[in-house]
């Protein structure tokens, strides 16, 4: 009996079977039976075309000995190159039955086509060959090109880049200076364009709330709400508030340290110099982050600038930075050097110049329109340059900053009483924002008794304002329910330390039990609420994760969407369902 080999069949010339066969033209192709039973596999001939599947059966051997009365199967097998460069035949096996040790083939004449049966087929990866000829493997295994290949989900993600400084064109400068080029899609522009910068009435009309950090249902944001964005994109200005309650902590445990009238609780001055060094760790942390944003998220810092509330965070990191140079210890430090006020009061100047500028030009950020509580974090750096100027020993700089701060605060404190029609971002309800209300007077009591050289007349009058705003702010007992936590609440927190300063102050000038008693429990008060406030943000970093949430604020749109009132119903059918849930989830 003549043994079927694979070495029988010629491989020099394309066989004229696949040729002329067409794959959408024959039904069942890539599955052909042959004779008794035998089943032609890789190879497909149309019905009508006897002559070459008779040519294609020529190719194997001849067998003139019967054949046995069970059927026996094979298959031909024949794989093509991936290059059609060497489109030829390549290899055939036979697989024969396991009954038999050989496998007889009928004769050519006796070969019958028979319509086998529809089939669904799947394309399959085309395996990566070297050069030898083998297939590339990875462990073991073959890779899938499919993922290999770069897809979509190893794409960059380009919606952000509208952010980005310069529109993304100095990530891909750093990018090409590291060998790593960035690759740009075909018929994609090399640059982005940014969106313009919204006007001062967008932020009113797509936020609401008293910090103006909630967008409205019936707006929609540039950026997906519903994906996490960059770290540094999450980062608000608003994180320097960190800074000004811990530094100003600092202070106060300095004083305590320092003051006659509180010798009594015999506070070490180690404490002062453990808060310290933990204010300047975390000041110079957020400033590096911040310096990173300014650097690769530039669009996104000018859109912080333009907001209404956020604008007046940026006097933050130079409050902090005086509240460093006022709290140092005085075993780092007896007295810094004058040319450092000067470095950090330059800053403010020029912020004030801005600001100030724009409230009085009476165009669209005129006091009357964007005045808020936060305003006083522009008020307040001039009173806390005075003071820490009057504390080195100079005079003309203290009182200039103390004059242009005197001024705009009788302003702003007007303005922000009357409630003026045109005023629309002062919240209805009770907000931690109420308590900047009391930074400025604590603070410029302190500055005007630092000038003076004594506790008169004139600070004790604005330490006076400055109790009675205290006062009929703690007295609210449901002051902090119903509030979602945010970083700006930090900076809420340095005006009740301020005051507590103010107090132990003017406990040194009016020294009993009274005031005595006051100088304790505002300290106190203003340790516990920094601690808590502590804890907190610790746990909404580790624990929660949502310490940097989506900063939606920066995120709105130039123009006014369409179909804003269809997407305000749709949003609140969606808010409507998931109480719903909420509400027989709990009834469960």
């Amino acid at each position: 009996m003549e043994q079927v080999s694979a070495k029988q069949i010629p491989c020099e010339e394309l066989p004229s079977l696949l040729q002329s066969a067409a794959a959408k033209e024959v039904a069942g192709f890539d599955s052909v039976e042959c004779g008794n039973g035998g089943v032609i596999s890789q190879t497909t001939q149309p019905a009508a075309a006897p002559k070459e599947t008779e040519a294609v059966c020529s190719h194997l051997p001849a067998y003139n000995e019967p054949q046995d009365e069970s059927k026996h199967s094979y298959s031909l097998s024949i794989s093509l190159p991936t290059s059609p460069s060497g489109f030829h035949v390549l290899q055939a096996k036979q697989i024969g039955s396991p009954r038999t040790e050989s496998t007889q083939l009928p004769p050519p004449a006796a070969v019958q086509l028979e319509q086998p049966k529809q089939g669904k087929f799947h394309s399959q990866p085309i395996p990566a060959v070297s050069i030898d000829g083998k297939v590339a493997t990875m462990n073991g295994k073959v890779p899938d090109r499919r993922v290999s290949g770069g897809g979509e989900s190893q794409q960059r993600d380009k919606r952000f880049d509208s952010f980005k400084t310069w529109s993304g064109r100095l990530e891909r400068q750093l990018s090409n200076l590291r060998g790593k080029p960035q690759d740009l899609e075909s018929g994609e522009s090399s640059i982005i364009e940014a969106e313009d910068v919204p006007a001062v009435d967008r932020y009113f009309d797509a936020l609401e709330g008293p910090e103006l950090d909630t967008l409205r249902v019936s707006e929609v944001s540039v950026l997906p709400e519903d994906k996490k964005w960059p770290f540094l994109l999450r980062f608000p200005i608003s994180s320097f508030g960190m800074c000004l309650g811990v530094s100003s902590q600092a202070i106060l445990w300095k004083t305590l340290a320092t003051s006659p009238s509180t010798s009594f609780l015999h506070v070490s001055i180690t404490v002062n110099l453990v808060l310290w060094c933990v204010s300047l760790a975390l000041m110079s942390t957020v400033a590096f982050v911040y310096l990173l944003k300014i650097i690769f998220y530039f669009e996104a810092v000018k859109r912080e600038y333009y907001h209404p509330v956020r604008v007046n965070f940026f006097f933050a990191p130079w409050i902090a930075c005086l509240f460093l140079v006022q709290g140092v210890p005085p075993t780092v430090a007896e007295k810094p050097h004058n040319a450092l006020w000067y470095a950090l009061m330059a800053p403010i100047f020029c912020l004030e110049l801005k600001i100030y500028g724009q409230w009085m030009s009476g165009g669209q950020r005129r006091l009357s329109k964007v005045a808020n509580p936060s305003n006083h974090l522009s008020i307040v750096g001039n009173f806390v340059g005075a003071l820490v100027g009057a504390s080195m020993g100079l005079k003309e700089g203290p009182i200039f900053f103390f004059a242009i701060g005197l001024a705009h605060y009788t302003v702003l404190f007007v303005t922000l009483y009357q409630r003026l029609p045109t005023n629309e971002t002062l919240p209805k309800e009770l907000h931690p924002v109420f308590f900047l209300f009391v930074a400025a007077p604590s603070v410029a009591c302190m500055a005007w008794a630092a000038i003076k050289g004594d506790f008169d007349y004139g600070s004790r009058i604005a330490y006076f304002i400055a109790l009675f705003l205290y006062v009929s702010l703690a007295v609210r007992i449901n002051f902090f329910r119903g509030f979602r936590f945010s970083l700006a609440w930090w900076a809420y927190t340095f005006p009740m330390t301020g005051f507590s300063i103010a107090t132990i102050k003017y406990s040194m000038e009016v020294t009993n039990a009274l005031t005595q008693t006051l100088s304790v429990g505002f300290s106190v008060i203003s340790t516990f609420t920094v601690s808590a406030l502590f804890i907190t943000t610790i746990i909404h970093a580790f624990v929660l994760h949502d310490l940097f949430p989506n900063d939606i604020p920066i995120a709105i749109t130039q123009k006014r969407p369409k179909f804003s009132k269809f997407i305000a119903h749709l949003r609140s059918l969606s808010s409507d369902m998931e109480a719903a849930i909420s509400k027989d989830s709990l009834e469960i």
